[in-house]
């Protein structure tokens, strides 16, 4: 592998309406995302991927933006990338990177120009000086690769666990081939890993927890919750019940509780947003405490707009933060307040109307209804 800096696959099928197998998924991962970066972590530099038209942008997708690969459907194209001599490794049919149990592997790395001889020249012969490319198994159609995505999870926890990774019930979690874990983090049943997520040492995630394409630092909990496309610092508990979207960053030392929505918002080391809240679209400071039910309320039925929170403010129950608004460091809110204009450093608001109290009037209501 040290001398193969190429890569070239056939994303073809019989049927050219036919998705090609290499685009499906397995675990939630393109098969051909999936193989590039095991390719890319062993030293292959380019690649090019041969499909057709339809497929082109889809396949692209698979690769970072950044990445040297050319998806064509010309043999030209194919004649150009193979110029350079070299030994280059071939895809011709849909593989997982794993040697699976009976599996065939019809993988192989040859020279560049017998590759071209054979592609573009259109001698059939066999390739001379072909040789197997070992760790990949031949996956033939749809059903026979869901089949063996259950063997593919085997592996994946079972290198997971050989890293550190504590696994309690193989059979019960799901893990992106993508996914990196540290060392000491105990994943429970139920819990579902996708996309580009690195989980950092010492935490715990689960049960029933699902975190997709985020970062999430060491020590933390993630308890029967989802997160999505987001940064979690360390030491931080999110759940049980919580639910993160996308474009969120939350910091340090903090509690995300139960039945907490978080949008697209910064939260600040220390910060408290213990239950029954929504915070969307806004920038919090740190050590903030969110009292039950408070609610951001970001959105005018035509814009969306942020809430500002500085440090150590204190937030009573039952808020609605009207934005856009700003509460300076040190207020306080008290309970029930409906706040629509900014709180200066070390206030306290209060927004709601003087309670009235009417003697009898119940009493009065219920025998005028007959109850």
């Amino acid at each position: 592998m040290n001398q193969m800096t190429r890569a070239v696959f056939f994303l073809t099928e019989e049927d050219e309406e036919v998705k090609p197998l290499m685009l499906e998924t397995v675990l939630f991962c393109p098969l051909l995302t999936w193989v590039s970066e095991k390719l890319k972590a062993d030293g292959v530099e380019r690649f090019f991927v041969f499909c057709e038209p339809a497929y082109i942008a889809e396949a692209r997708a698979c690769f970072p933006a950044d990445a040297a690969v050319e998806v064509s459907a010309d043999l030209a194209a194919l004649a150009a990338f193979l110029k350079e001599e070299g030994q280059v490794a071939v895809f011709p049919d849909a593989v997982v990177p794993l040697k699976l149990s009976g599996g065939c592997n019809y993988t192989y790395t040859a020279a560049a120009s017998a590759l071209t001889e054979c592609f573009v020249g259109g001698n059939s012969d066999a390739i001379p000086g072909a040789q197997e490319l070992p760790g990949y198994t031949t996956i033939y159609d749809l059903p026979r690769l869901q089949d063996r995505e259950m063997e593919c999870r085997s592996a994946i926890v079972r290198q997971h666990r050989e890293n550190g990774v504590r696994i309690l019930d193989a059979s019960a979690v799901y893990i992106d081939p993508r996914v990196e874990i540290g060392r000491g983090t105990v994943v429970l049943p139920g819990t579902i890993l996708r996309g580009r997520t690195r989980i950092g040492e010492n935490c715990t995630l689960g049960p029933n927890a699902m975190v997709r394409d985020c970062t999430v630092g060491n020590e933390t909990e993630i308890n029967a919750s989802q997160i999505n496309e987001s940064t979690v610092g360390s030491r931080t508990h999110v759940g049980p019940f919580a639910y993160v979207r996308p474009g969120c960053t939350i910091g340090d030392d903090i509690k995300v509780g139960d039945f907490v929505e978080v949008k697209n918002s910064t939260i600040g080391d220390g910060t408290k947003i213990s239950h029954l809240t929504y915070v969307g679209d806004s920038d919090v400071g740190r050590h903030v405490n969110f009292g039950c039910g408070t609610v951001t309320t970001n959105y005018d039925g035509f814009h969306k707009f942020r809430t500002t929170v500085g440090d150590h403010v204190f937030i009573g129950c039952n808020t609605n933060l009207v934005a856009p608004v700003r509460v300076e460091d040190g207020a306080y809110i008290a309970a029930g307040a409906t706040i629509t204009e900014d709180v200066p450093k070390d206030a306290l608001a209060i927004a709601r109307a003087r309670q009235t109290v009417k003697e009898g009037w119940a009493a009065r209501r219920r025998e005028k209804e007959g109850r």
